[in-house]
């Protein structure tokens, strides 16, 4: 019997991060499965990829639906995962940590932790059987602390400490665990964060050229390439101009 065909899981794949990265791997010949809320733009995306000849499962669904995520990854069992990328992720308002809202803390809390965790501890059993590859999006906030995004900083900073402890926990399972973290990078990201300000999140990228979501993706896959003995545990990643999450050289307009 032949050996069943591998498959690469990628959340918040519609848009951004996930979107480059599906685009990239496909290049690859890597057969994918997408996830995200948003079935037109996951439609749309398979559309484009169908030059790649590679296969594109589609899972729409919200990541904060336990039971619908649970739900899919027991219905994996027939798609034998390589690696898992674990992109989906979220900042809401630039408020002092004392006036922020509750909705927004909450929703940082419910994606950026509660959901994330859950795609790590769902993975976790296919990728044993695969000695597959476990990469999960960060941020220089999980690195550092900026004014007024405390919580968005606290939730990175969790997904720092579970790459360290999956690493230490998965020590012998042949799972190797890789953290990103990049700095701006010009997506939807600053559009969510201002809650549809278009106007207010194009001035986060201006007077400087930021990260794009290709230099992510690219990051990702010099992860996923690397020989099966080399764990490539976290890349840090910003634009050139900049140095820390509140140093930035912008030119004068």
């Amino acid at each position: 019997m032949e050996p069943m065909e591998s498959y690469v899981l990628i959340t918040g794949a519609s848009s951004g991060i996930g979107r480059a990265t599906a685009v990239r791997l496909a290049k690859e010949k890597k057969n994918l499965i997408l996830v995200a809320r948003r079935q037109e733009k996951l439609s749309a995306l398979e559309k484009e990829l169908k030059p790649e000849g590679v296969k594109v499962v589609l899972r729409p669904l919200d990541l904060l639906d336990r039971k619908a995520l649970e739900k899919m990854f027991n219905e994996l069992k027939e798609f034998p995962l390589e690696a898992v990328i674990n992109n989906a992720g979220k900042a809401l308002g630039r408020d002092p940590l004392d006036k922020a809202s509750d909705e927004d803390l909450q929703g940082m809390i419910d994606l950026n932790i509660s959901a994330f965790l859950r795609v790590v501890l769902l993975s976790i059993p296919h990728l044993k059987k695969t000695q597959g590859h476990l990469v999960n999006i960060g941020s220089i906030a999980g690195l550092e602390i900026y004014e007024n995004g405390a919580t968005y900083c606290g939730t990175k900073h969790f997904v720092h400490a579970i790459n360290q402890g999956a690493r230490i926990d998965l020590l012998g399972s042949g799972i190797r665990v890789t953290e990103i973290n990049p700095g701006n990078v010009d997506t939807e990201f600053s559009v969510v964060r201002y809650h549809g300000d278009t106007e207010k999140a194009k001035k986060v990228y201006q007077g400087y050229e930021p990260l794009h979501a290709e230099d992510v993706a690219e990051a990702i896959w010099y992860a996923l390439s690397r020989p099966k003995h080399v764990n490539i545990q976290q890349i840090v990643i910003v634009p050139t101009a900049q140095t820390t999450t509140g140093k930035i050289a912008r030119k004068e307009s």
